[in-house]
């Protein structure tokens, strides 16, 4: 069965092996070469081409009873920094930097999970469905491996996507998220000499600003205008500023609103013009990630729900803030869950792992890969 001291052993391993985002080769070339002896058929897809990354996402394609549909497990290659001066220690079951710093948990500790599982299901002999695995490249720059994932190469449509906290928790539902810019023209004139000339377009923006509610707007929906750029000196009128921000909701509809308030507020303050248009305002948006909802009655739940049942463990379903591959495996025909590792405070200094949490999220997995649901 899962043997807990080799997965955290090959925790420690992963960890050593430098993979930064866009810079995931010398992981993915060392995944090919346990895989492969572990019977799997690995191969890179040419989503490079578009991440700008030195791999391919990694395919490893292993066995199983062919009677049964295939299952997708993934984790991502990259992490937000680069862990070569990691120095990991453990301490009464937690694994962290010696050091402030990352040690890669997010998402290494995901890798190492689906790792042991290889290698326990070659032990054991174990009955299970064939198995997609993929290793997804530059998760942590705008899940661009998953954006541009050759689909014709997985079989699987269901699976796990081994990325979160708690493994207790099983993540069912993410949001939309829509990111934005706002430009506001006015005009420029000398502040000193001349400032009736000017329209100063920082005033437009902050009018328009004012407005506008930011935060949390209700339970499910949030808003944030997070970079504002204008201006060239203090003795000119500013003629142009930037508005930067993003709309994350659980419910579509409401996106669409709260975009429709903006483009009020932003026009009303750009109303009225002169002989030169101007002041005037554009606004572009463009898709961050988009939302997904998993019914909990889906054989990919139904499987973790009886396993853990087996096991003895208490499941509760979530929702998840934020965007991962499992937002657009979703919307490309996958049904995926998000399951956690075990990862804690990921992104911060005080980044740690909770060692019997990767090896419950490991077991939890093999369960539900030798039930038939």
């Amino acid at each position: 069965m899962i043997d807990p001291e080799r997965l955290k052993l090959e925790f420690l391993n992963l960890i050593a092996i430098n993979s930064p985002s866009t810079r995931e080769r010398d992981l993915a070339q060392y995944l090919v070469s346990v895989f492969e002896a572990l019977g799997g058929e690995c191969f890179f897809d040419h989503s490079a081409v578009y991440s700008r990354s030195e791999s391919g996402n990694l395919i490893v394609r292993l066995p199983g009873r062919e009677d049964l549909e295939p299952v997708l497990l993934c984790a991502h290659l990259d992490t937000v920094e680069p862990t070569e001066e990691a120095r990991p220690v453990e301490e009464g079951g937690i694994i962290r930097n010696e050091r402030k710093g990352l040690i890669g948990a997010d998402d290494k500790s995901g890798i190492a999970v689906i790792i042991e599982l290889a290698r326990t299901f070659r032990e054991t002999g174990a009955e299970h469905p064939p198995l997609d695995l993929l290793f997804t490249t530059c998760e942590e720059i705008g899940l661009l491996g998953a954006r541009y994932l050759d689909y014709k190469l997985i079989r699987a449509r269901e699976g796990y996507v081994l990325d979160s906290e708690d493994p207790r928790e099983v993540i069912l539902r993410a949001p939309e998220a829509i990111k934005f810019t706002l430009t506001v023209r006015g005009r420029a004139a000398h502040a000193g000499l001349e400032p009736e000339k000017g329209i100063n377009a920082i005033k437009l923006c902050a009018e328009a600003l004012a407005t506008l509610p930011t935060g949390r707007i209700d339970e499910e929906t949030t808003l944030n205008f997070g970079v504002i750029r204008g201006g060239k000196a203090v003795n000119i009128v500013p003629e142009e500023v930037v508005v930067e921000g993003e709309i994350r909701s659980h419910d579509l509809k409401k996106i669409e609103a709260l975009w429709g308030k903006i483009e009020e507020a932003f026009s009303r303050v750009t109303s009225e013009k002169g002989t030169d248009g101007r002041p005037d305002f554009s606004a572009k948006r463009e898709e961050m990630f988009p939302q997904f909802r998993v019914p909990e009655d889906h054989r990919v739940v139904r499987r973790l729900v009886k396993a853990a049942e087996d096991l003895g463990v208490s499941l509760r379903f979530a929702r998840r803030e934020g965007g991962s591959d499992a937002n657009i495996f979703n919307r490309n025909g996958i049904t995926c869950v998000i399951l956690g590792t075990g990862m804690r405070r990921v992104h911060s200094p005080e980044e740690y792992l909770v060692v019997e949490d990767m090896v419950l999220c490991a077991r939890l997995l093999y369960r539900a890969l030798t039930l038939e649901v």
